[in-house]
């Protein structure tokens, strides 16, 4: 489970600056911080014997070093007043750099939380997200079903309302962190039982210790913790929900839409990691009694795929910065405007295509630089190829992204 270490760009270098919309409070707070952890995070992630103890390690690790503050709010042990896009992108990106398994295990943390720091009860806040920060409890978000991936309208996961609570009845599939969780959101269906009435979905945080939740593994490129959670008879109370009952669509897309821009950042860190590999190698690997790049096409490659970086970079980090500024408005005016929410949305879905995208041509450029040496399973090329390819899926396949982008166009005009 080794993963070589290569020279990361220092702070306030070419790359960093580039990354627009960045202040100092966040290149300390995120970037600087994350690039702190990489030698104890390597390490760990080395001794471990399998993906699933090293991630819980892992996030113990990203609590106790207090990257995992980025996460929460600062009233439950967070680092800002409210989670902020800029700095949970710079995390993943120079996580994803580092390495996919740690930059999963600080993912997961955001993904699985997020619902009840937008929507959750007081009580919620004050029982998950303070350990969730220090990294005591591993989170996990459960939404994909069988039939219900990119179409949630086909979610069969229920919930049915008792005098004490709710019965859950399902299956999820294709859950990070299942299996090691300390907690699950669950979202299920609670549709009126009304014929023709329409769908509704709610959501529940759920004890990985609940009777009646079993988790079995799945098998996936790149290997990290993944599974199917089955719901038989779960009990939970009414103080379990998050938000009121039938909010559960809006509480997934609201966050989606949070970290769409940071699975983008992700990509960019595994890209930029391939980009360094593939400028090691051929500066030193010769054939025709020459160094490869002192071939020219080996140079306009080199090229296109830097530029493709950049490019999705930008997009990532103004996508970033304009959740934030409308989360800002949001807070200061109580509301939020349907415009605004559409070009987070936008932005975002434009983010996460582009970045997931350009990273997967240039990792798959960087496999062909490195010739036979890049299919090999134990090096950073491969273990790369393998790791991105998920990104072009999870919270929103690319083909979605596309067709969300152009409705926005058509609608709004964006």
């Amino acid at each position: 489970m080794s993963r070589s270490t290569v020279n990361a760009p220092p702070v306030l270098s070419d790359d960093v600056v580039e990354r627009a919309f960045v202040d100092a409070d966040a290149l300390r707070d995120a970037w600087s911080s994350a690039a702190a952890l990489e030698p104890a995070a390597l390490r760990l992630e080395q001794d471990a014997s399998d993906a699933p103890s090293a991630l819980v390690r892992l996030v113990s690790l990203l609590g106790e070093r207090g990257l995992l503050g980025l996460v929460v709010p600062a009233a439950y042990g967070g680092t800002y007043p409210e989670v902020r896009s800029v700095p949970l992108c710079l995390a993943r990106e120079r996580l994803g750099y580092s390495s996919p398994l740690v930059e999963l295990a600080f993912a997961m943390q955001a993904l699985g939380s997020y619902p009840i720091t937008a929507r959750g009860s007081d009580s919620l806040k004050e029982r998950y997200l303070p350990r969730v920060a220090a990294g005591e409890a591993v989170a996990a978000f459960a939404l994909t079903e069988e039939d219900a991936g990119s179409d949630l309208s086909r979610m069969r996961t229920s919930a049915t309302l008792t005098p004490d609570g709710y019965v859950l009845r399902g299956k999820k599939i294709f859950i990070s962190n299942a299996g090691i969780a300390h907690f699950y959101v669950v979202f299920a269906v609670t549709t009126p039982e009304a014929a023709g009435a329409k769908l509704r979905l709610s959501a529940f945080v759920i004890d990985a210790e609940a009777p009646g939740l079993t988790t079995r593994p799945q098998h996936v490129l790149g290997g990290h913790p993944i599974g199917e959670v089955v719901l038989e008879d779960v009990r939970v109370p009414l103080a379990a929900r998050i938000g009121p009952e039938g909010a559960g669509m809006s509480i997934a897309l609201e966050t989606l839409h949070k970290l769409r821009p940071t699975v983008g950042a992700a990509a960019l860190g595994m890209g930029q990691r391939a980009l360094s590999e593939a400028l090691g190698h051929v500066r030193t690997r010769e054939q025709f009694g020459a160094p490869l790049s002192e071939l020219q096409a080996v140079q306009m490659s080199l090229a296109d795929v830097a530029c493709e970086l950049d490019a999705a970079r930008l997009l990532v980090y103004r996508a970033a910065a304009v959740a934030d500024v409308v989360a800002q408005l949001r807070a200061q005016n109580g509301h939020e405007a349907p415009a605004d929410r559409a070009r987070v949305a936008k932005t975002g879905s434009m983010a996460k295509l582009m970045a997931t995208e350009a990273a997967f041509r240039v990792i798959d450029r960087a496999v062909q630089l490195h010739g036979g040496r890049g299919v090999e399973t134990t090096g950073m090329p491969a273990r790369l190829y393998d790791d991105i390819r998920a990104l072009r899926i999870y919270e929103g396949a690319s083909d979605v992204q596309r067709l969300l982008i152009a409705r926005a166009l058509l609608e709004r005009g964006l």
